[in-house]
């Protein structure tokens, strides 16, 4: 992508033109103690969730409690979360005890850093912790969690911050422990292509270390020059590249967690094959540090491919974006790596809100938009084949105005658009957000439903749709000027609800964390919920990871959010 490369204008399609008589119309060359304390997890989660299914819930947009209150409520008519009174408060004891074992530097009480890490990027969920500790190494971590477990004390792992759903940022006073500092790169194979590092590398930095040896990670995040890989491991991270790569199930190959009671389990393996036993790894990919917290990982990278090319689309009409997706795969196949779409308002709030955006198509504002990407190791071959591939969704009506990327800068504004709506929602205003796996066939007509909803309703706010189109993943997104309830009543369950019904997932890849926790059966039966609860006593008995996240506060706390 380095290479300089034209750009292809499309000639656009009339309304009077034959597809016969479309074609590219002209090229340009612009360029402690072990023992531990018992929380209750109360009554059977069949009976917990026979009772919950019932009731309308609500969860968080703003926290509206005082900081200082032992209750939390979200939203219009929200469950109020009770601070678990088993759990300890932070005292002057314990500050002792980190300090002996971190260092003075990396016990972090000050009010500004602190109300930095109690506060999640979207600025909805905001914790009142009054300790943050930064561990330098895995026993370290093993320390600090080990006598949290001792004394109950409440522990929120956390990486970059850079969560949506409040799962990297205390409910209550819980103890922050960052693992920022732990950014060390272990080692590095080239041959093998596996990489093994700390969980506090920053995703870009780790990038660009690969990026120097001919590799490139699996995974590539709007967030990734804050967020971590841990973080990423623990929320399986899905992003841009996972329609070619696939997700971090299947590019993890072994990680090193450490448990609530400071047991630090080795699963860093570096095998591609390893079938004895049970592979527990995958009990920490995704599980939020509700189990343990990850502090090594080991994953594959793939060799960086030499020929990039992107290009930016503009198609009439959701059912022509199908299509098109299903011609990529025929027409592209083993090059594709990227497929992604956004719509007219998605595409309108960027150029409106993000500062240095432009439109690659200035002639019109059209429907839908879709970006490609391609990845392969034959220059020549890759842009004969995607050309052809594009004349002929030209001809055939697939693609109404299109241009490729001729360079790396030009590539990097294409992707600008599409990594920046979320930045763009965040300065528009009030933003709801939902991230969903949906068949793909259906994925806009929620979108529309949901327009159709508010207008009803008399709500002026906007709803954009956009995402990963390649593997399903709808990003919804409701932009307000300012949070209102009688919005979010409109929105929730409704979408949940919507979802469930077509056997979709309320978390295709943002996690549960603190918003979704109680909507969990939406996506997973009581059946499965009963065994995660009992994974989550067995390796953590306390409760004191990650509280009030992933699993309903009620079938983990023994009571009914109020």
């Amino acid at each position: 992508m380095a290479k300089r490369r034209a750009t292809y204008h499309l000639l656009r399609r009339s309304a009077t033109s034959s597809s016969s008589t479309d074609h590219l119309l002209h090229r340009t060359s612009s360029h402690s103690p072990s023992s531990g304390c018992l929380c209750n997890f109360g009554r059977s989660v069949k009976q917990q969730l026979s009772l919950y299914l019932g009731q309308e819930r609500r969860w968080p947009y703003e926290v509206v409690a005082d900081v200082g209150r032992a209750s939390r409520s979200y939203g219009s008519g929200a469950a109020v979360i009770q601070r678990n009174p088993a759990f300890s408060k932070i005292n002057e004891d314990d500050v002792a005890y980190f300090r002996s074992v971190l260092g003075e530097n990396d016990v972090v009480q000050e009010e500004d850093r602190l109300e930095a890490a109690n506060t999640d990027w979207l600025h909805k969920y905001k914790g009142s912790s009054k300790l943050l500790l930064q561990p330098r190494s895995t026993e370290e971590v093993s320390q600090i969690l080990k006598y949290c477990n001792s004394r109950c004390l409440a522990v929120v792992p956390q990486g970059g911050n850079t969560g949506l759903v409040g799962g990297s940022v205390p409910a209550f006073d819980e103890v922050i422990v960052n693992m920022g500092l732990m950014n060390r790169i272990v080692s590095f194979d080239k041959v093998s292509g596996i990489l093994v590092c700390e969980a506090g590398c920053v995703l870009e930095n780790l990038e660009s270390f690969l990026d120097d040896e001919g590799f490139v990670m699996p995974l590539d995040l709007g967030a990734k020059g804050s967020c971590q890989i841990g973080g990423n491991v623990s929320t399986n991270a899905g992003g841009l590249r996972l329609v070619r790569y696939g997700s971090l199930h299947g590019n993890v190959l072994g990680l090193e967690a450490v448990l609530a009671n400071g047991t630090v389990l080795d699963m860093l393996k570096t095998l591609r094959k390893d079938n004895t036993g049970y592979d527990l790894k995958h009990l920490f990919i995704g599980s939020e540090g509700s189990l343990g917290i990850v502090t090594k990982v080991s994953i594959l990278t793939p060799p960086k491919l030499s020929a990039i090319n992107v290009a930016f689309l503009a198609c009439d009409d959701y059912v022509i974006c199908q299509k098109l997706l299903l011609e990529a795969r025929r027409k592209l196949g083993e090059i594709l790596s990227a497929f992604e779409f956004l719509d007219s308002e998605s595409m309108g709030l960027v150029l409106n809100h993000l500062e240095g955006a432009r439109n690659p198509l200035p002639s019109s504002l059209h429907k839908f938009y879709v970006l490609i990407e391609t990845t392969g190791s034959d220059e020549s071959y890759d842009k004969e084949k995607l050309q052809t591939f594009l004349i002929h969704s030209m001809e055939s009506g697939l693609i109404s105005d299109g241009v490729i990327a001729q360079d790396i800068n030009q590539a990097s504004s294409f992707w600008r658009i599409r990594e920046g709506v979320p930045e763009a929602l965040m300065r528009a205003g009030a933003v709801y957000k939902y991230d969903l796996s949906l068949p793909v066939e259906k994925m806009y007509d929620l979108v529309e439903e949901m327009r159709a909803r508010l207008d009803n309703s008399g709500h002026s706010a906007k709803v954009l749709g956009y995402g990963h189109m390649g593997d399903g993943n709808l990003h919804l997104n409701i932009s307000a000027s300012q949070y209102d309830n009688a919005i979010l009543a409109q929105i929730e369950p409704f979408v949940y609800e919507w979802t469930s019904k077509l056997q979709g997932s309320i978390s295709a890849e943002h996690g549960l964390g603190l918003m979704k926790a109680n909507e969990i059966h939406y996506s997973k039966s009581p059946e499965a919920v009963q065994l995660m609860v009992s994974i989550k006593k067995l390796l953590d008995a306390s409760g004191i990871l990650n509280p009030y996240k992933v699993l309903p506060y009620s079938v983990t706390h023994g009571s009914q959010p109020r």
